[in-house]
C-alpha cells in the first residue's frame, strides 16, 4: 500500500483523560509517545506539528498527567502519555498515572505503535524497557528517539545510538533508534516519515 504524506500541521487538540474508559470509541489508528517526565514528549509533539502551544511544556517534570489525544486526520491520532519516574507528586499521584498509562497500553486495541523518547545522554533505563518488552509482547511498532541530541557533539551522537541499538539487540533485532532534538529539529523528517508508515492501515 502506498504511503500517505499526512499534514502534521493541521494536528488538533481532542481530549485529556484520566484513564481509558473516558477515551474516545477504540477504533482507528493511534500512535502513543511514551517516555520519563523528562524526556520531552510534548516538546516533540510540538516539533513534528509545528506548533508551540499544541502540547504543553514545562520546566518542570511531570506536567503531562493525563491521556492527551490529538487528531492528525480522521481516524489517525497521536498520543501524548503521562510520563513515568521522575515527578515532583504524591506517591498516589504517581501510582494514578502509572495505572492509566499501563492500561492504556495493555488495553487500547488501536494502539499500533510507540514513540519512546529517552534523554540521548541517560537512556534504556528500567521502566523504557520494559515499555518496550509489553510492546514486542503486543506485536506493535517501536521507535526510539534519543532526544536531545542537541547536548552532545555528532561524534557522541553516533556512539549513543549504536550503543542503543546494539544493547537493544538482545530484545528485538528490528527496533528503530534516531537522534532527536525538538530544539534543533533534529530527526523530525525520520519522525515524520515512520509516522507515515505506521499510520497506513494494513
Amino acid at each position: 500500500m502506498t504511503n500517505k504524506n499526512y499534514n502534521y500541521h493541521q494536528t488538533k487538540f481532542i481530549i485529556s483523560a484520566p484513564d481509558i474508559s473516558q477515551l474516545p470509541k477504540d477504533h482507528g489508528i493511534e500512535i502513543a509517545l511514551a517516555g520519563h517526565s523528562n524526556a520531552g514528549k510534548s516538546s516533540t509533539l510540538n516539533a513534528l506539528t509545528q506548533q508551540k502551544n499544541l502540547a504543553r511544556t514545562s520546566k518542570t517534570p511531570g506536567r503531562t498527567q493525563l491521556i492527551n489525544l490529538f487528531e492528525v486526520a480522521e481516524g489517525i491520532r497521536l498520543v501524548d502519555l503521562p510520563g513515568y519516574g521522575y515527578a515532583e507528586v504524591t506517591k498516589s499521584i504517581k501510582y494514578q498515572w502509572q495505572q492509566a498509562l499501563v492500561k492504556y497500553l495493555q488495553k487500547r486495541k488501536c494502539l499500533k505503535g510507540l514513540i519512546i523518547l529517552m534523554d540521548i545522554r541517560h537512556p534504556l533505563k528500567n521502566m523504557d524497557i520494559q515499555i518496550i518488552e509489553w510492546s514486542i509482547a503486543k506485536n506493535r511498532q517501536i521507535l526510539i528517539l534519543l532526544n536531545k541530541a542537541d547536548k552532545l557533539v555528532s561524534n557522541q551522537q553516533k556512539y549513543q545510538v549504536i550503543a542503543v541499538r546494539n544493547r537493544l539487540k538482545k530484545v528485538a533485532y528490528n527496533i528503530q533508534v534516531e537522534p532527536f532534538s525538538s530544539l534543533k529539529k533534529i530527526g523530525v523528517d525520520k519522525l515524520q516519515l515512520t509516522l507515515d508508515e505506521w499510520f497506513v492501515d494494513n
